[in-house]
This record gives C-alpha cells, structure tokens and sequence, in this order.
C-alpha cells in the first residue's frame, strides 16, 4: 500500500520550507525515534511497521496534484514548491528486525541524512510504527494469555478508519496473532482470513435449526454455529449438536461453535461436556465478546474450555490501561556535525544525543540480561559501569559471561532498501522466540518486573557535558 507525500502534518512543511529559505535544507541531521514508556504497564513492547514504513520512503514522491495543493495554501513560495517537485528521500535508516522485543528509551528507528528529507518524515514514521508496534504489542500479551489456544483478529468493523483495520491486522499479525476477519489485509498481505456468521444469519430464518441446516449445506466442511442467538445451553447447542450429526451422516462434519455473550468459562465447559459426552470431542470452542489479555486469563484460571479466541475492539485499538497510544516520538540528536540534546528540568525526558548503538546482553543460556544504548564505535565489556537512563544515580556493572548482539541493523541506503526484509511469518516466529528469552516475571500481565536498559558511562558522560554547556549559553 502506497502511503501519500501529504501524509503529515502542516509545521513539517512549514519547516521544511524554512529550512530551504535559510540555505539549511541540505544540513547534516540525525533523528532518533523511540518511546519513554512501556505501553499497557507491561515489561516490553514489539516493534513492528518496519516494512511499510520503508516502502513509504522509497516511493515517497510529491505529485502534481499535491503541488497545486500546496501553492493553494498560500504559505509557500514558488520556488519551494520546485524544490518539492524533484524531492526525494536520499538517507540511511537503522532499526531492529520487525517482531523484536524492544523497550522504553531505546533508539528504535535513525534516521539520516539531509535535514529536509528527515524532518519531513517525522509524522509518518511515527504514524505507522507507533501505531503498529502498539497493536504488535498487544496480539503478543493477547497471544501469551491464551496458552495452548488460537487468537482471530476480528476487530475491522471496530478499527479506526479503513486503513486502520488494515494496519491492526498487518500489526497484530507480528505480535503472534496469524489470522484475521479482514479481507482486504488477506488481500494486501497474505493473511489467512477466517469468520464464522452472526445472529442476523439465524434470525433471518424461521426458527435456529434452520438456519444452522442452512448455513451446514452451503458450508459443509467450514461449519462454525453461533450457538447464543436465544438461548446457549438449552437451545443453541443441542441444535447444533443436531447439525453435527446431520453432517457426519453425509460425510462431513461440524467445524466448531461459537460463543459471543454470557459467562464464557462456565458455558465453554457447560459446551465442552455436551459435545465430548455426544461423541463430537474434535469440535472446536471458539469464544468472542470484547476479550483482551485479561479476559482471556481469567476464563483459563477459571477452567475455560475455549480452542479459538475472537479478539476484536480491545486488539486493533489497542485499549487498555498504559494502551491507546505508544507515545513515540522523533527527536533531533546530530545536526551539522555536533551532537544535539534536548534539555529539560525531567532528567527522564531528556533525549540521548548523537549516533548510537544498541546492545543486548545475552546470558550463556540464550535468555536475555538487559539492553545497553552506547555512543557510535564505542565498545563495551564485562565489568563496565552502566547507567540508568531516567536516573543517572543508579548505575551498575556489567556482568561477566555475557556476550553482546546488535539489535539493529542498517536496512536503507541512499534511499533504497539494502536489507532483504523478511515475511510476516519470520517476524511473528522472532517475537514468539524473543519472548522465550526474556527474564523471569518480565512478561506477566500484572506487575511485570522491569526489563533493564542502561547507557554506557561515554553516553551518560557526552549527555552530561552537554547538559551542562547549556546551562551556560
């Protein structure tokens, strides 16, 4: 999907226009994208939009309708609007793999090269990794609640606008969740698409048994039945129990049914029992109704026999306590040659100047330690002093055994895309794997204990030295 030149906001035009007015257009720049807090309250988050965000800045091209667009405005100069005819995007772009686990204050996405092609970028970056990312993150937590079980993305009809539902299913689908309602996203990305039908389907006929006849013939061998239209126990299951053994007398046989209301743990088990004692243990349960990672742990510890889990609203909106936005943002840390810090009285919102690295620490068993932000070309070692980014009084060393991986690679050069970019499978398969590795208690619902992200004594001395040089301007 090719996303406009006009997908941003007003004040990057304006500055761009500014900085081409002053001759700064073609400045040396370094911008970071990152994120100072967790989402949902949890221990991490799953990167994800790495892919369309650089096809955005391969394609990225002014047309002469957004042109005639622009000069409608009245805000910008003739020979500014020339200068946008032949933009391109021409710089370099560093960022983890899609389905890494990554966390607050790291260095997730940097970007650079001239000052206009990266100024320019800020919202729409920000626009599709945020937002991806932060449905990543809660297919993943969602993925995680239900065990042994299978989540559906089933969310479109409640995603923000159209593109939003395509985007929740491409973001859900790194997060771990592999199959969507959503058509256009089986289209667009070679989603497995998967539904079942609604209470209109059973209450457009005359009586239940009907309509689950009906819905059997045209549908043998994918029959899923809602089963709560009227009453669950004492009328939708039998009914469908009837259908089941109407199918395996022609050969076939019933699929699954579906919950969508009341008490999911005792009914799924209530639904359990009636199938498995009328000999139809394969049956599949599959249980909807405004589920989240909360929901779906309390029917499990509640003995739920739920298969397949229906997520929809709580998933492609990210809802939630700590949900509903990252809060990433994209900051200036290296123009025209000097390291750039924004300062602020929060030592916590201060950014982490210049070009860096980001190192995890990995124990001898494969499970991770903790990640360290390291200044460009900088080397590390066991037994050097790391700092905590948010509170520079808390410092630790670095422990023996461990061994140091780059969690980022450059992925775009001159503009153009120098890294093969993997399927949505492999980045699903890196968050499940990624997840395995991570501390004990990092990944619980509640609670979760605080994944590590230190920098290294040369970063917290560079932000230091020029926190203090401001003081003095």
């Amino acid at each position: 999907m090719r996303y406009p030149a006009l997908l941003t906001d007003l004040y990057e035009l304006t500055m761009l226009a500014g900085y081409f007015q002053k001759g700064m257009h073609e400045d040396e720049a370094v911008f970071d994208l990152f994120f100072r807090k967790n989402p949902f309250k949890g221990g991490y988050a799953v990167f994800a939009g790495l892919e369309p965000a650089l096809r955005y800045l391969e394609e990225l091209r002014f047309s002469d309708e957004d042109l005639a667009y622009l000069a409608s405005l009245g805000s910008f100069k003739a020979d500014f609007l020339d200068y946008l005819r032949t933009f391109r995007f021409t710089g370099k772009l560093t960022a983890p793999p899609e389905g890494t686990l990554i966390f607050n204050h790291e260095p997730l996405v940097t970007v650079e090269g001239k000052l206009a092609e990266a100024q320019l970028v800020e919202t729409a970056l920000l626009n599709i990794i945020n937002f991806q990312t932060l449905v990543a993150t809660k297919a993943a937590r969602i993925h995680g609640a239900c065990g042994e079980g299978v989540v559906l993305e089933f969310g479109l009809r409640r995603a923000h606008g159209p593109d939003g539902g395509l985007s929740a299913a491409r973001g859900a689908y790194v997060g771990g969740v592999r199959s969507s309602s959503n058509v256009w996203a089986g289209q667009v990305y070679g989603i497995e698409v998967k539904g079942t039908h609604a209470h209109s389907w059973v209450m457009a006929f005359d009586d239940e048994l009907s309509a689950f006849r009906a819905y059997a013939e045209v549908f043998p061998d994918s029959t899923v039945l809602l089963v709560d239209t009227y009453d669950t126990l004492k009328s939708g299951l039998p009914h469908a129990l009837t259908v089941a053994r109407e199918l395996r007398a022609t050969g076939h046989e019933l699929l699954g049914i579906r919950l969508d209301s009341g008490d999911l743990a005792y009914l799924s088990r209530q639904a359990r029992h009636m199938l498995d004692e009328a000999g139809f243990p394969k049956v599949k349960i599959l249980a909807s109704n405004e589920l989240d990672e909360f929901v779906i742990d309390s029917i499990r510890r509640e003995g739920g026999c739920i298969d397949i889990y229906g997520v929809g609203t709580n998933l492609v909106t990210a809802a939630g306590e700590g949900g509903g936005h990252l809060g990433g943002v994209y900051k200036l840390v290296r123009h025209a040659g000097h390291p750039k810090l924004k300062v602020t009285s929060d030592i916590a919102k201060a950014t982490l100047p210049d070009r860096k690295r980001l190192l995890r620490l990995v124990e001898p068993d494969g499970s991770f330690h903790q990640d360290v932000i390291c200044c460009e070309g900088e080397t590390l070692s066991p037994g050097d002093w790391v700092y905590d980014p948010a509170n520079p009084a808390h410092r630790k060393k670095i422990p023996a055994g461990v061994r140091f991986e780059e969690v980022r690679e450059v992925c775009m050069e001159g503009g153009k895309i120098v890294k093969e970019l993997p399927g949505l499978d492999a980045c699903a398969d890196r968050c499940a794997a990624q997840r395995k590795k991570m501390p004990n208690g990092t990944l619980r619902l509640y609670n979760p204990h605080i994944y590590k992200v230190s920098i290294s004594q040369k970063l917290h001395d560079l932000r230091q030295c020029l926190m203090e040089e401001s003081l003095k301007a």
